[in-house]
């Protein structure tokens, strides 16, 4: 019987560490070639190690504009998602009304459906309604998914507090704003930062909305597609994937402390 055991233990550890490999040697490749003093092709292991791209990457005008754009697409669409994903959360967390769940499933639904579809219903929205593509289209259609992810973080929480504190903070004749600035706001705010974290993080990496949405802009996921078809200077693709690696993967492991008790909460089943 303990043989058994071991064995499939062994077994369950393997395929674990097997999966870690498959998700994250792609990104130690990445991080690798951005060394690599090959501009041309990727060889392993790479002829030499240098650090000639970063500076390369550092003096080039368009990664700079680049990376502006896709900050500034990334702040504007998380400061909407957190306003209305909180105020959507709001709404349902406490109340019942026929059609919530319809509601529900709509709020979900731009982030259960694959990208192209909903860059395809974006661009023709905007081109019906003889909106012009620019730096505003990018955040509207970025905000669409952003918001489910608010949501999601800001529901939870609604249903893990009390709604009696609401009601006692009424009784002791605190009025809405109070109420909201003393006690909701402070049960509800590392839910907003580690939704609003997340949200910022998709954003600044989304390629297929942002494809059918820019017009003629420009962010950095674009740019970086449009600089794989070029045969030289490939590493320093890899040097500004490494900038996305680090910017994206900050706000996620925040996040992930952030809501930790949530999680262990929900795993023990209290």
């Amino acid at each position: 019987m303990r043989s058994r055991v071991g064995g499939a233990s062994w077994g369950l550890r393997i395929s674990a560490w097997g999966v870690v490999a498959f998700l994250h040697v792609p990104l130690a490749l990445i991080i690798l070639y951005a060394f690599s003093a090959e501009d041309k092709s990727y060889v392993f292991p790479p002829p030499a190690l240098t650090t000639l791209w970063f500076g390369v990457a550092w003096d080039r005008p368009d990664v700079w504009a680049a990376i502006k754009l896709s900050l500034q697409v990334a702040a504007c669409s998380t400061a909407i998602a957190v306003v209305l994903g909180t105020l959507a959360a709001a709404a349902l967390a406490r109340t019942k009304f026929f059609g919530r769940d319809a509601v529900t499933l709509l709020l979900i639904l731009p982030i259960a459906l694959p990208g192209i579809i909903t860059g395809i219903s974006l661009r023709s929205a905007f081109s019906l309604a003889q909106i012009p593509f620019s730096f505003w289209t990018i955040v509207i259609g970025h905000a669409t998914f952003c918001i489910v992810v608010v949501y999601n973080n800001v529901l939870a929480r609604f249903r893990r507090s009390s709604p009696a504190l609401i009601e006692a903070s009424m009784d002791l004749g605190a009025n809405g704003f109070q109420t909201f600035r003393y006690v909701v706001l402070p049960n509800i705010a590392t839910a907003l930062l580690a939704g609003g974290m997340l949200a910022f993080a998709l954003s600044f990496d989304e390629v297929i909305v942002t494809t059918f949405t820019a017009g003629q802009q420009t962010t950095l996921p674009i740019w970086m597609l449009s600089e794989l078809v070029r045969p030289r200077q490939r590493p320093v693709t890899n040097v500004v994937a490494v900038f996305v690696i680090a910017v994206t993967f900050i706000p996620i492991l925040l996040a992930f402390f952030l809501t930790r008790d949530t999680h262990e909460v929900a795993g023990s089943g209290k």
